[in-house]
């Protein structure tokens, strides 16, 4: 999970990383107010930053400097609903002016390859580092962190001396490393990086600018970190799913997806795609995927009900295929979801729809009888996984 640079600056404070005041704003009225607060240290003068999770926001406009509320607030009002990439700004960050001797460059980040963590440093900051790294790649420090000492004072040295930073700055900065990695360990980061850090003219080492990405695999170590989701980029039925711990992927088909296990999700998308080009719309298209959505291996019942509720949320969805292969999850308690999942949905006032059934393997026999007992509408039941496919393809296409 990618932050925006105001949370990223606020963790960095939070881990005692130097930063300067900053405040957000989402008008332009707010922009002044918080210009007047914030540039109170530094004679007035902002800076008004577009907050979008892209790079390049300078070189499109989103990068202001304000010299005093007043064009802080023209500012704002310029930047605000700007186009950054396919990114809408609504959110401005008016962050303090400083006055800069130097900028330099520092990120820390996961190197799978090497199953350790590596740190980049560089006496040339605030340009892109991607240039600096392909044009003058001997001015790009690169340092192997070891995951079980991190970057402990020894750690912070060796990166800044492989810099070639003067030892009297070196020492200023090697506390900030440190409390880098605070920042990276701490908050279970895959990306820590800062550009530029910079030394300003008063002698300080500040992270003037931060990106951080997170490692959702450790969300449900920091429940504090649900504050960083960005629901507005997400699909409502996304979530939806995350909500009910599902999950789920949404694609742009009209054939809904359930099955347990990764892989086999993964192989019926790819059935379904081949059967839809046997049929085909009105308008010419054919029926294809609408979603991923694995139930995983030990789902019961409920669960199964969960995902076919997300399903038929979908509007774009015409015909649904449930792909179950029984293992540790038993297709009787798959069909038991299925029944409760209709019983939910008429509760509800919501109308099922075409849904094609597949159960092979743990307790199928016991499924498949509490399918046709219970005689839901608009439910068929096919036993080969192809045949399932080319039938849910089928009912997707006659569809209106």
């Amino acid at each position: 999970m990618d932050l925006f640079e105001f949370e990223a600056r606020d963790l960095f404070e939070q881990h005692g990383v130097p930063v300067l005041a900053g405040a957000t704003a989402t008008t332009a009225e707010q922009a002044r107010a918080a210009a007047e607060i914030v540039g109170a240290n530094s004679g007035g003068v902002t800076v008004v930053k577009a907050q979008v999770k892209t790079g390049g926001r300078g070189k499109a406009g989103g990068v202001k400097v304000a010299k005093n509320a007043a064009e802080a607030h023209a500012y704002a009002e310029q930047i605000l609903g700007m186009d950054i990439k396919g990114h809408t700004v609504k959110t401005v960050m008016i962050a303090q002016g400083a006055r800069i001797a130097q900028e330099y460059y520092f990120a820390l980040l996961l190197d799978r390859a090497n199953r350790s963590y590596l740190a980049m440093c560089s006496k040339e900051g605030g340009m892109d580092i991607e240039t600096l790294a392909h044009e003058h790649p001997e001015k790009l420090a690169k340092v192997a962190v070891d995951p079980n000492v991190g970057i402990d004072e020894a750690a912070a040295q060796e990166i800044v001396a492989a810099a070639g930073f003067e030892p009297e700055i070196g020492a200023q900065i090697v506390p900030v490393l440190m409390s880098l990695w605070k920042v990276y360990r701490d908050e279970d980061a895959t990306l820590v990086e800062v550009n530029p850090l910079v030394l300003s003219e008063d002698g300080q080492i500040i992270a003037l600018d931060g990106k951080v990405s997170l490692d959702g695999n450790a969300g449900f170590r920091h429940p504090d970190h649900e504050k960083f989701v960005d629901h507005s980029k997400t699909d409502p039925l996304e979530v939806l799913a995350i909500e009910r711990d599902l999950n789920y992927v949404k694609l742009d088909g009209d054939v809904g997806i359930i099955g347990n296990g990764a892989g086999l999700v993964m192989s019926t998308l790819d059935v379904v795609a081949y059967a839809g080009e046997e049929f085909s719309h009105a308008d010419g298209s054919h029926p294809k995927p609408a979603n991923f959505l694995d139930i995983g291996g030990g789902a019961n019942a409920e669960v199964m009900a969960n995902g076919l509720d997300v399903i038929f949320e979908d509007k774009q969805v015409k015909a649904v295929l449930v792909n179950v292969f029984g293992g540790i999850t038993a297709c009787d308690a798959v069909a038991d979801g299925i029944v409760q999942a209709y019983e939910i949905l008429k509760s509800h006032g919501k109308a099922p729809k075409p849904l094609v059934v597949r159960l092979d393997g743990n307790n199928a026999e016991e499924g498949r009888r509490i399918l046709d007992e219970a005689a839901l509408p608009l439910l068929e039941r096919v036993d080969t996984m192809d045949g399932a496919a080319r039938r849910v393809a089928e009912l997707a296409a006659h569809v209106n």
